[in-house]
């Protein structure tokens, strides 16, 4: 059997990316308009900080207004919220992404609802969220947006397709699947407790994982040929038992990579898959927004 077709998520977000710097470009000589992009990052917490710094080094790459606001650990929900309504009010910001989880005490669901929708460039507004279940025009999840590019540069027109989505969180897995469904498939959201999961896997023609659970679907539940996007990012302790007693981990995603890939026709890898597009396509909203709010065709 041959080897699923690697879907290279390093070679498409580089590929974004240049597409949003030449528009930005444009919209500088045509327009006068420099997108501004700010990342609100509370506390300290390690993974974040480097997803912030990366935002902020791709954002600025691209030509675009970029600002980062750090905020200790213990700022109070006021204070949030405050620096919000000030972000929401300032012209030269046309997207805000307050960096998630937030430490303990504050109010994720309050501060998202807090962002004007116009520039919630996360797509998690409670207004973005309704009009993508509705099919209308919102600014989407940058994972999920990824997700279908990727999907779409390998598979072409989805229509009719059967397509999986193993995983309900309000971040990937139900906004994919409201995607998905615009892309004119067939979809089922499944889940930790869904009953014989397996077999539900086996019928899909894409399979989106989206659990949280390292390599947690292996080969036995891809259907031959099919598309697997791999959303999972998991740090696991090293096989070797040198490396693990060294305390050493690596990423692996939620399917069992290297099995999955005797079965399937298409796979994202983990690292260099699914990750990788998300701050591209954080750039690509950010351009969407500012566009919309200047009042132009976008």
């Amino acid at each position: 059997m041959s080897q699923a077709q690697i879907i290279d998520g390093k070679a498409t977000a580089e590929r974004i990316r240049a597409e949003v710097a030449a528009e930005v470009a444009d919209l500088k000589a045509q327009h006068g308009l420099t997108p501004g992009l700010a990342v609100v990052l509370v506390g300290d917490d390690a993974a974040s900080q480097v997803y912030v710094r990366s935002k902020g080094e791709h954002s600025r790459a691209a030509g675009m207004h970029s600002v980062t606001h750090r905020l200790a650990a213990d700022t109070s929900q006021k204070n949030l919220l405050a620096l919000v309504e000030t972000l929401n009010g300032d012209p030269a910001i046309h997207g805000i992404l307050v960096q998630l989880p937030l430490p303990k005490g504050l109010d994720e669901k309050a501060v998202i609802s807090s962002i004007d929708p116009r520039k919630d460039v996360d797509g998690l507004h409670p207004i973005n969220a309704g009009l993508l279940a509705q099919g209308q025009k919102a600014l989407v999840p940058c994972t999920p947006r990824g997700c279908m590019i990727m999907l779409t540069d390998a598979l072409g027109d989805l229509t009719g397709k059967r397509a999986v989505v193993v995983g309900r969180s309000v971040l990937v897995g139900r906004p994919i699947a409201q995607l998905l469904l615009g892309a004119d498939c067939t979809v089922t959201i499944a889940h930790s407790r869904t009953q014989d999961l397996a077999a539900v896997c086996r019928d899909a023609d894409i399979l989106v994982a989206a659990v949280g659970r390292p390599q947690m679907i292996k080969a036995d539940w891809i259907k031959p040929g099919a598309a697997v996007i791999d959303v999972g990012i998991n740090r696991v302790p090293f096989r070797d038992p040198v490396k693990a007693a060294e305390g050493k981990t690596k990423l692996v995603g939620d399917v069992a990579y290297k099995e999955a890939s005797a079965v399937a026709g298409y796979i994202t890898p983990v690292p260099g898959g699914v990750g990788l597009m998300t701050v591209a396509c954080l750039l690509q909203n950010t351009v969407t927004a500012a566009k919309r709010i200047a009042g132009l065709d976008d």
